[in-house]
């Protein structure tokens, strides 16, 4: 049959176009930056300057509707772009203004712009899709008692919201969460514009970072809350969330977070964010989390049996030092997880030392004596192993805690207090609102010391066994039993 009409011809060969350009287009595949630990977390070609995430909730059993907004540079030319997004059905995609195809491919969502990109220009990604709270037990949303809170690390953001979902690669954050009646949305940052009703009740709340974040440190929270605001160290602006009913409860609690910043500055300088707070969640997660400017807390710590006050006050301080340690100083790999948890544990035991409850040298010398055990067990300090499949949080092993303070407490033996304290606190500045790792550290310590460190510190971050503790020829690595959890503690 001959095609008579020029218009359907046209039409015909431009359809019959696109299907031999998506016939050449291999299939997609999942991508990856490399980490050690992770290796298909992240994606390579572009930097993400920020997010723009909008949640409309109605309960934990329902899909969130989600939008996406993602504004990026290139720093590569690219056909596709790989995000990383594994928790959620995708029903359009744009880039940079116009349709794109996407396709999953293992924990990515891979798009297809119209038209390639070249390295350097501006990319502009809108995404619509659902974000399930119903949740596999790996992280992304965590249901409570009375909503939903967060707890991305290390590689849950990514079953949430589509994202580059690595902590080398930082970005501002927007956040619009529309909840029903009677529910507080609360997130990282700052409230944006008054919470604004919507239909059928509905109220819309909007928060913005001030600094750039990790994904894995993104943090909402929807429930029966109340916001009690306060006033830290130089008029910092406090802001915790409890729920409402626990309110009067916790109250003591919440009083001691001005004393704890004010104790962290004296030792590193300045808070590093726009505000500070905690959220108290009903919830059993296994841990704390340094969610940033808004730590994640079971509320079973403060309002549960058995826990003496002392060390629910140095777990406290355990993730208020990360907002320095891991927030605004982030490792650039997962293996520098160490730095993270390491210094958060030195600073939650020199708090507890000083409430005279558990001494740092005890402590310290309890843990050279396991130290030889948990690198057995979890490798060393700056190159653990893996975490096994499906347990999410099995990273975080006793040797990048206690582990990893005893490398800080080594340093300061070797190079003395002084040293030591000029170490931490140009840490926090040089690196303020970026990301850092061991090389890095071991780099600035050594110039400190007025001497190459890289011989001394090595065996300690690196060696299969312990080395000897400067200044406690008597410390031995005596056997002990090993650690029943291997959990993320906070």
């Amino acid at each position: 049959m001959q095609l008579t009409s020029p218009r359907l011809r046209a039409a015909l060969l431009a359809a019959a176009s696109l299907s031999l350009v998506a016939a050449v287009l291999p299939p997609p595949k999942a991508l990856g930056i490399g980490d050690r630990l992770f290796p298909e977390l992240g994606n390579p070609g572009y930097d993400v300057l920020s997010y723009d995430l909008s949640f409309t909730y109605k309960d934990n059993r329902t899909p969130l509707d989600a939008v996406t907004v993602i504004d990026a540079r290139t720093t590569g030319p690219l056909d596709t772009v790989n995000l990383d997004f594994a928790h959620g059905t995708v029903s359009s995609a744009e880039v940079n203004g116009e349709p794109a195809r996407f396709a999953s491919a293992g924990e990515d969502l891979v798009l297809t712009p119209a038209r390639p990109l070249i390295a350097g220009s501006p990319l502009h990604i809108t995404i619509r899709h659902t974000s399930d709270p119903r949740g596999r037990g790996d992280g992304g949303w965590v249901p409570t008692g009375d909503g939903l809170a967060m707890a991305n690390q290390a590689d849950a953001a990514h079953r949430v919201f589509p994202c580059n979902d690595h902590p080398a690669d930082k970005a501002y954050f927007t956040f619009r969460i529309t909840a029903p009646q009677g529910l507080t949305a609360v997130a990282n940052g700052i409230p944006g514009a008054l919470p604004a009703p919507r239909a059928a009740a509905a109220t819309t709340w909007t928060y913005r970072t001030l600094h750039p974040m990790a994904t894995e440190l993104a943090q909402v929270s929807i429930g029966a809350s109340t916001v009690v605001h306060g006033t830290g160290p130089h008029g910092l602006p406090l802001r915790d969330v409890v729920p409402t009913a626990d309110r009067e409860k916790l109250d003591p609690w919440l009083k001691k977070t001005a004393g704890h910043i004010a104790w962290m500055e004296e030792r590193v300088g300045r808070y590093p964010f726009e505000n500070y707070g905690v959220l108290i969640a009903r919830a059993t997660t296994g841990f704390e989390l340094e969610t940033q400017t808004l730590s994640l807390f079971e509320s079973g710590l403060f309002t549960g049996q058995g826990y003496p006050e002392w060390y629910v006050e140095s777990v406290m301080v355990h993730e208020l030092a990360h907002q320095w340690f891991g927030d605004s100083v982030t490792p650039r790999t997962w293996s520098d997880l160490w730095l993270n948890e390491g210094h958060a544990t030195w600073y939650e035991a020199l708090y507890a030392d000083g409430l005279g409850a558990y001494s740092l040298e005890r402590r310290m010398r309890e843990a050279y004596q396991r130290s030889d055990q948990w690198r057995a067990a979890g490798g060393p300090p700056a190159a653990p192993k893996a975490a096994a499949p499906g347990e999410k949080i099995g990273l975080f092993r006793p040797v990048v805690y206690d582990g990893a303070a005893l490398i800080l407490y080594a340093l300061r033996q070797e190079i003395g207090a002084e040293a030591f304290d000029r170490v931490e606190r140009r840490w926090v500045s040089e690196h303020r609102d970026s990301t850092a790792g061991t090389e890095d550290f071991v780099r600035l310590a050594s110039q400190e010391a007025g001497r190459d460190l890289t011989a001394f510190l090595r065996p300690w971050l690196y060696a299969a066994t312990t080395p000897a503790m400067p200044g406690h020829p008597e410390w031995s690595r005596a056997a002990a039993p090993a650690p029943k959890s291997a959990g993320k503690r906070a």
